[in-house]
């Protein structure tokens, strides 16, 4: 499949609303050309050069349209992809395409695992202060991959997995990596309240 391709240091994971401001004119052409024809174009990742993996995307909406011809969108990641050729710019536009080869998503996932997963994904987001519950059947490995500070390098990797218990035990080893991390951080933040506050001391024996 033909894609137009959007170069961004960023990961777009499926499943995932991305909302953009879009201000070259390059990409401007692109999403009016995704308007009035129709189609997805590809969000790929760019990290010193191009990836050469990415994201499919769907324009849901132009949100704002900006007089000088700016805009505000709304898109919503379907499926990773290869870069098998690319074309900067494409014949006759200003952005860039390429042909992409879409990856495996086998989403075969033992019990076992996915419990392990969904364990350490709450322990992590109650450490990192995220406000709201999670829903155990609903979650999996996209699902808050931009929210557990994994790099930028890692979140490439997690695209790149073409399973879904590969991207679970993947996440599930970067979380019993950094739970302590975490933990220890708490710890001293703490002590450092505690350094301005008057201490009462339990009087010692000696």
């Amino acid at each position: 499949m033909y894609l137009p391709i959007f170069p961004l240091k960023l990961v777009a994971f499926p499943g995932e609303e991305l909302n953009l401001h879009i201000f070259e004119p390059r990409y401007r052409q692109l999403i009016s050309d995704i308007e009035s024809k129709g189609g997805t174009f590809g969000i790929c990742t760019f990290i010193d050069q191009l990836t050469g993996f990415g994201t499919e995307m769907e324009l849901v909406r132009v949100h704002k349209r900006y007089a000088d011809g700016r805009l505000d969108i709304m898109t919503l990641g379907k499926r990773t992809f290869k870069l098998e050729s690319f074309e900067n710019p494409m014949q006759g536009k200003l952005y860039a395409g390429g042909k992409v080869s879409f990856l495996k998503n086998l989403e075969i996932v033992t019990p076992s695992l996915k419990n392990e997963f969904v364990f350490y994904l709450k322990e992590i987001l109650y450490l990192l202060n995220y406000p709201q519950p999670i829903s155990t059947t609903e979650v999996d490995s996209y699902t808050f991959s931009h929210k557990i500070g994994l790099s930028l390098e890692e979140e490439l990797e997690l695209i790149k997995m073409e399973s879904e218990a590969e991207r679970v035990a993947f996440l599930t080893q970067y979380f019993k990596r950094m739970i302590p991390v975490l933990k220890a951080a708490e710890d001293a933040k703490e002590k450092i309240k505690q350094n301005g506050h008057f201490k009462h001391l339990d009087p010692l024996n000696f």
